[in-house]
């Protein structure tokens, strides 16, 4: 006779508070594991979305540092090819300002009757490229002692001018103005203007970037490409 263990109640009693305390145990940790991962998982999305944060701020912020220069210095199509080869500029965009006609076309600013100059605003960064560079640029690259006229180029429109966005920009034009002056640079007294900024009119859209789109046009072979090779020697430091 084949002998068989039977238990005694108490016996799978014990047993089966043995196997619920061990196996629910193992169940307990498997939920506790779940509740982890899922912490974690939300963790990670939280760092992600700060993360993201964060960086809309420092692009922000990287924004709000730009400033804006606009300067006149006769054709600006020779204004805007120089100061677009400078480090720290983001934006050169050719228009008119300083006149008295809203919404001016470049024909009626060459007649010299809506009180417009040729200029270029300039965007900059000051953490690269500072407003005092920005103005001994401006200074080396024209002749400020002729007035209403850069070369061949006659009229109030091509007027040397500096138009100043803050107090700061009018108090460092006006000194370098003084200062050259008393040093004599120049055979002539400088006649630029130094005005407060207005409203700025963006010139057409063939102007912009004339001289990069026309570089074998005979006014920016002759008149500019020299102007950009004597002006990249001088400030070769602070080119791009």
């Amino acid at each position: 006779m084949t002998n068989k263990i039977k238990l005694s109640s108490r016996a799978e009693s014990r047993n089966d508070l043995f196997i619920n305390n061990n196996f629910g145990k193992l169940g307990y940790y498997n939920k506790f594991e779940d509740e982890i991962n899922l912490f974690l998982f939300y963790a990670l999305i939280t760092l992600f979305i700060l993360a993201e944060k964060d960086k809309d701020k420092m692009e922000e912020e990287s924004k709000s540092i730009k400033e804006t220069a606009t300067f006149g210095s006769g054709c600006f199509w020779c204004t805007e090819a120089v100061f677009e080869r400078l480090k720290g500029v983001h934006a050169v965009v050719s228009g008119y300002a300083g006149g008295n006609v809203p919404n001016p076309t470049y024909e009626a600013v060459c007649t010299g009757k809506t009180g417009h100059a040729e200029v270029c605003q300039i965007t900059f960064d000051p953490n690269v490229i500072s407003y005092d560079e920005l103005l001994k640029v401006f200074w080396k690259t024209h002749d400020p002692t002729t007035l209403n006229r850069q070369g061949n180029d006659v009229g109030t429109q091509y007027r040397s001018v500096i138009f100043y966005h803050n107090e700061k920009q009018k108090e460092l034009a006006g000194y370098c103005k003084s200062e050259l002056n008393k040093s004599g640079a120049w055979n002539n007294p400088i006649v630029t203007e130094i005005e407060p900024y207005k409203t700025f009119y963006k010139a057409e859209e063939y102007h912009q970037h004339y001289f990069e789109k026309n570089p074998y046009q005979g006014y920016c072979s002759f008149v500019i490409a020299p102007k950009v090779e004597k002006f990249q020697k001088v400030f070769k430091d602070i080119l791009r």
